[in-house]
């Protein structure tokens, strides 16, 4: 039986760490986690908020995934889209998903993003 999720796993080029690092914890405001020593010999790190983890590995021929991506909740959304805008990283906006605010963005080195916030519940 599956109990949830544990973490994403996306892939980036080899030396990309300090760029990840500066975007992942700067700027989306998540926490750097240790990778394990045999890992971490392997290059890449990890990142989470909140039960959310993810992993950025090191991928000999990276090519960024423009389809596949996270999907991360956020609270405040369009402050969330604002400060990735205030560091340069433009978001494109989606109402295609009932129910949803959301938007899309690229990491640093062009992995696919969502962001999106449920809507408030109607009130009676």
């Amino acid at each position: 039986m599956i109990t949830g999720l544990d973490h994403v796993q996306l892939a980036a080029p080899p030396g990309a760490e300090e760029v990840l690092r500066a975007f992942y914890t700067g700027v989306l405001g998540m926490t750097e986690i240790p990778k394990p020593p045999v890992l971490a010999a392997r290059g890449g790190c990890w990142f989470q908020a909140g039960t959310a983890q993810l992993h950025l590995g090191v991928e000999n021929g990276f090519r960024p995934a423009r389809k596949a991506h996270p999907g991360l909740r956020v609270t405040g959304i369009d402050a969330y889209a604002a400060r990735l805008e205030a560091h340069g990283t433009p978001v494109t906006w989606n109402d295609d998903l009932p129910g949803h605010r959301r938007f899309h963005c690229a990491d640093p080195v062009g992995n696919r993003l969502e962001f999106l916030e449920p809507d408030a519940p109607a009130r009676p």
